[in-house]
């Protein structure tokens, strides 16, 4: 994702997980996006953990229906 590609003020959850040159990146330029968007996660240390939680708490209740 691109810094043309982002309204300015929009909020920009980026979900992706990627290695360039052996660092885990997202899919959105970082860099270009931040001073354009109102806030963005980062990658890592984004909604990782929270995509974990929610795929647990699936599990856990498959299991128990």
């Amino acid at each position: 994702i691109t810094a043309n590609m982002i309204k300015p003020g929009a909020v920009v959850i980026d979900v992706g997980i990627n290695e360039l040159d052996g660092k885990t990146v997202g899919d959105v330029d970082y860099d270009a996006v931040k001073d354009i968007a109102s806030a963005i996660t980062p990658v890592p240390g984004g909604v990782g953990s929270v995509t974990t939680t929610m795929m647990l708490e699936a599990v856990y209740e498959a299991y128990h229906a």
